[in-house]
């Protein structure tokens, strides 16, 4: 995926009440809600975003986000950064970990 269209994601998300960003060693961006991360994107290849267990499942069985690449059994997910759909996808269920973060 494009810097631009990580970018995207990077100022749509920053934009929202609360967010602060944090840079990762690994060339990503942390958006983090206080001291609570909604999600993380890892260069310009992926998202990763915590959900609640029973969340992540639906959003996996949905197709929607896939299990984390790592943390296969636990809330996170991983959504791919391979088209402009992945680019909106990652927003949308940035927006529902913010959502969930502020309820």
């Amino acid at each position: 995926m494009d810097t631009p269209s990580v970018n995207r994601i990077a100022e749509t998300v920053s934009a929202w009440p609360g967010i602060q960003t944090d840079r990762l060693p690994s060339n990503g961006t942390d958006f983090l809600l206080g001291r609570r991360e909604i999600g993380h994107v890892h260069g310009n290849d992926s998202v990763d975003i915590p959900f609640p267990r029973r969340v992540r499942d639906e959003l996996v069985a949905a197709g929607r986000a896939q299990p984390h690449h790592w943390l296969v059994q636990s809330g996170w997910v991983t959504i791919p950064l391979c088209t402009a759909t992945d680019v909106e996808r990652a927003i949308e269920l940035l927006k529902l970990s913010y959502e969930l973060a502020v309820n």
